[in-house]
């Protein structure tokens, strides 16, 4: 359950309507992530924990 429906995209991400990219929102307990292009579909959860750890390795690389 998000907290405040509130959906953020990557800094980095493109500003045009068109642009495709993840999105992501936090709730209490897990993250939640979905695709711009259809933000229709159900979303996928992860802990915060997990989460950290993708961020940590993707801005590695």
């Amino acid at each position: 359950m998000l907290v405040d429906g509130t959906w953020f995209k990557s800094s980095h991400s493109s500003n045009e309507p068109d642009s495709d990219c993840v999105e992501v929102a936090g709730a209490f307990d897990v993250v939640h992530v979905r695709d711009s292009k259809d933000v229709h579909r159900r979303s996928v959860s992860v802990s915060h924990r997990t989460w950290s750890a993708f961020v940590r390795f993707a801005s590695e690389r």
